[in-house]
């Protein structure tokens, strides 16, 4: 059953705690101002300074779990398809979050949603090409 839970509801569930403690929760404007804050700075070999944020580190994490997610789209199992069915989900309530919370209209929360709508794109595409390479379209069926 894990093999159909979307691991990107994960960094998606994050940033919604990360707004739930802002004061306004949902309707809060100051949430970019969150996500952009500096927690640590790197310094670089070429002597400059890299400010990470709390934004960078919640895409950085993404990524990760999206390219685990692309892995896992690419079996032909029918829990694949419960998988599929949940990434779709997942990202309609990111766009009805981005559209419709305050809190949600950042870079940070948009760059997640366009990552849970390419792992629908891809869970999509991957089932739909595999399954026309397992049916046979020869006129005498051989």
């Amino acid at each position: 059953m894990f093999a159909a839970f979307p691991l990107l509801v994960l960094p998606v569930l994050v940033y919604n705690l990360i707004v739930l403690t802002l004061t306004g929760g949902f309707s809060a404007f100051d949430a970019s101002t969150r996500m952009s804050q500096e927690l640590f700075v790197i310094q670089m070999t070429s002597r400059a300074a890299w400010p990470v944020s709390l934004g960078d580190l919640l895409l950085a994490a993404a990524l990760v779990v999206l390219f685990i997610e692309l892995l896992k789209s690419t079996t032909s199992r029918r829990i694949a398809i419960v998988n599929h069915s949940l990434s779709m989900i997942l990202f309609i309530v990111c766009l009805v979050e981005f559209l419709l919370a305050p809190a949600f209209a950042t870079s940070t929360f948009f760059l997640l949603t366009i990552m849970v709508l390419l792992d629908v794109l891809a869970g999509f595409i991957v089932t739909i090409v595999s399954a026309r390479r397992d049916v046979d379209f020869s006129p005498d069926g051989v």
